[in-house]
């Protein structure tokens, strides 16, 4: 299978010469990531580098299109360019810092991609019933599926954020229990309790509801 690949890098995101020495060779991910910060550019070529693919691969798992990936891949790599100075080393890895960006873009898209899909829908189901009153079935149908997904959004706002990040990477992404800790960069038990304890709140709201 032909391997694809990110577009150019954005205008945002800063260019390093190649004729210039590679500085950052032997520094780690999270001091590249510290000094683009600082406003280094050749340090983020850094991270462009190292993260592009991971980032790629996370979207493409979660949105299952290709091209939505890669665009979803360089906003969030413009955004970790962008918010590189709010990046603190002390609470967790530069990976998982731009991994959960990533995540939530791609998360974000798929949401607004349905949310889309649904209002076609009901627009489509209207415009149908009021071309035959006497035919109510379809509208029914799709109002039953926008009401349950719905109750799931809604649901879904009453988990933690590390609950909720944990079954989305799991339930919408597609991710294994393993992926998803090595993902978020905790150890698998912390990410088992967080899935289990987030889907029996999950069934109690849906079920309070």
């Amino acid at each position: 299978m032909e391997r694809r690949h990110l577009h150019a890098v954005s205008d945002d995101v800063p260019r390093v010469s190649r004729h210039e020495p590679d500085a950052t060779a032997a520094q780690s991910l999270d001091d590249l990531l510290a000094a683009s910060g600082r406003g280094s550019a050749q340090a983020f070529e850094g991270v462009y580098s190292a993260m592009a693919t991971p980032v790629y691969r996370l979207a493409l798992r979660i949105v299952r299109d290709p091209g939505m990936a890669e665009d979803i891949a360089q906003e969030a790599l413009v955004e970790a360019w962008r918010k590189a100075p709010e990046f603190q080393p002390g609470r967790g890895s530069a990976k998982t810092w731009m991994l959960t960006i990533a995540h939530r873009r791609a998360v974000d898209r798929v949401r607004r991609e349905q949310r889309q899909r649904q209002q076609m829908e009901t627009e489509a189901a209207v415009a149908e019933r009021e071309a035959t009153p006497a035919d109510q079935d379809t509208v029914v149908e799709v109002d039953f599926r926008r009401w349950q997904s719905e109750r799931v959004r809604g649901a879904l706002d009453t988990l933690t954020d590390i609950q909720r990040e944990a079954i989305e990477l799991a339930y919408y992404g597609g991710c294994t229990q393993t992926e998803v800790a090595a993902q978020l960069g905790v150890p698998l038990g912390t990410t088992k309790t967080r899935i289990r304890d987030g889907m029996k709140r999950l069934r109690d709201a849906l079920e309070e509801g």
